[in-house]
C-alpha cells in the first residue's frame, strides 16, 4: 500500500481537485464535487472523533456497543 506524503485541494468553478502525492513522489489528481468533498470531510471527522474518544476513554468503561461501533466504522470508511 502506498503511503500518503502530501496533499492539497484546489478550487475550480464547479468542483474541487484533490492533489495527492505518495512517498515515492507519484502524484494523482481527483476531481470531486462539493457533495463528495463534504462526504469525505464528514467521514474523516467521524473517524477522528471516535479515535479521540478512544484515546481519552478511561479503562474499564467499554460497553458492549463499542464492538459494534468499530465494525460500522470499518464499513463506512471503506465505502467513501
Amino acid at each position: 500500500m502506498r503511503q500518503l506524503a502530501k496533499f492539497s485541494i484546489s478550487v475550480r468553478e464547479e468542483d474541487f481537485v484533490l492533489h495527492l502525492e505518495d512517498d515515492a513522489g507519484e502524484k494523482m489528481d481527483f476531481a470531486a464535487s462539493p457533495e463528495q468533498l463534504d462526504a469525505v470531510i464528514d467521514a474523516l471527522d467521524e473517524l477522528l472523533s471516535e479515535a479521540e474518544e478512544d484515546v481519552f476513554e478511561v479503562e474499564g468503561e467499554h460497553d458492549e456497543d463499542d464492538e459494534d461501533d468499530e465494525e460500522v466504522e470499518e464499513v463506512s470508511s471503506t465505502r467513501n
